[in-house]
């Protein structure tokens, strides 16, 4: 399992690109995820590209943006050619979104269609840089149930359509995160690694809460301790060629909290191969 950082983990601290990089090549991670507005910041100054990650021993692993399906063909088509050159840029294949911001049982059959018809507008752009769209199962989104994603998929048919799954909102969903797994498999190119105390805690990923400065962390986590069995789930995925995850954290003590958990990662890969190679 290739493990990567958020970015996004550090988005309320004063930490440089460089200082990130630095402390993930010496905290066993093998890259770096880069928050889209990151990416765009950076854009400007040449130093920073996948040469520089890579002189760290690093690459990025995803670009994680928010393309506006709710705007124009022509604004669409605008954002999603900037962040397939920030991709080329940083020198990855993978650009994750979201289906959309409403809970795929409350679109009508026209709203979803003209979803789909965005999505495959955008797939198309992408096959042709020969990169990938990942779309992420979150709440209030076409990919908030397997069923609505599975169906989503069907509908888009498209190579470069795959999916970033969000351990923790599948099992928000109600889904069995494992038995999820081997529905999605085949389309799977990235994990999102986080935990809860509880369900009645789920709320603090709201986007209006998590992205606040001042928003709560209460039941935030870190991934071993949370209601929901990482471990199980790790041993599981493991088993997956070429897979890469992201220990997404939005809590304090950022650095504290992604050594522990990959360590933790660490550990349970290795005694998965082992299991394997005897």
């Amino acid at each position: 399992m290739n493990l990567s950082l958020c970015t996004i983990s550090f988005r309320h601290h004063l930490q440089s690109m460089k200082d990130i990089a630095e402390w993930a090549q010496s905290n066993n991670f093998q890259g770096i995820e880069i928050w889209g507005i990151h990416a765009k910041h950076m854009k400007d100054d040449p130093h920073y590209n996948s040469d520089w990650l890579a002189s760290y021993n690093l690459y990025t692993s995803m670009l994680s943006d928010y393309l506006p399906l709710h705007m124009s063909h022509k604004e669409l088509l605008r954002a999603t050619m900037e962040l397939s050159e920030l991709g080329h840029h940083w020198g990855t294949h993978k650009l994750r979104t979201f289906a959309g911001h409403r809970a795929s049982s409350s679109l009508n059959k026209q709203e979803r269609k003209s979803i789909v018809a965005k999505l495959k507008l955008i797939c198309q752009e992408l096959e042709r840089e020969n990169q990938l769209l990942l779309l992420e199962t979150h709440p209030n989104t076409l990919t908030d149930t397997v069923p609505s994603t599975l169906k989503l998929l069907e509908e888009v048919n498209h190579p470069a359509l795959k999916i970033n799954f969000d351990v923790l909102h599948i099992w928000e969903s109600g889904a069995n995160p494992i038995e999820a797994l081997f529905e999605l498999k085949p389309f799977i190119k990235h994990f999102h690694f986080k935990n809860i105390s509880s369900k009645s805690k789920l709320d603090v990923f709201n986007p209006h809460n998590v992205y606040a400065a001042a928003g709560s962390r209460e039941g935030m986590t870190p991934l071993f301790e949370g209601i929901l069995d990482y471990e199980e789930f790790v041993k599981t995925a493991s088993c997956m060629t070429e897979v890469d995850a992201s220990l997404e954290w939005f809590g304090g003590n950022v650095k504290e909290v992604l050594e522990k958990d990959a360590k933790r990662i660490i550990h349970l890969t290795k005694e998965v191969n082992r299991l394997y190679v005897s």
